[in-house]
């Protein structure tokens, strides 16, 4: 039987974890880093194989009723999980990881 599994140790399965993400908004002024936080997320998304629609909201009005003090912020299922400043690509993917457990 060692014979039959040589060499599985050490490979891995590359799995990856479904993450409960219903609705995903990124909320801005409109500025560049707003702009460019939007991109890293649907960046992210797409790289984890989640299909929700990222929605960019610059209307004041809407982002105040988040109650959220610094842009560029991030709201997932409605609730706020990064504020104030532009994550990486790699870092809302992670960010997005923590939310599952």
């Amino acid at each position: 039987m060692g014979i039959l599994n040589f060499g599985k140790k050490n490979q891995k399965k590359e799995e990856k974890p479904s993450v409960n993400i219903n609705s995903v908004k990124v909320l801005g002024a409109g500025c560049k880093a707003c702009h460019k936080q939007y991109e890293n997320v649907k960046t992210a998304m797409k790289k984890m194989g989640v299909s929700v629609e990222v929605e960019y909201i610059t209307d004041m009005e809407k982002v105040m009723t988040y109650g959220a003090m610094s842009m560029p912020v991030i709201v997932v299922n409605e609730k706020i999980v990064s504020e104030g400043v532009v994550l990486k690509a790699s870092e809302v993917e992670k960010l997005f990881r923590k939310l599952e457990n």
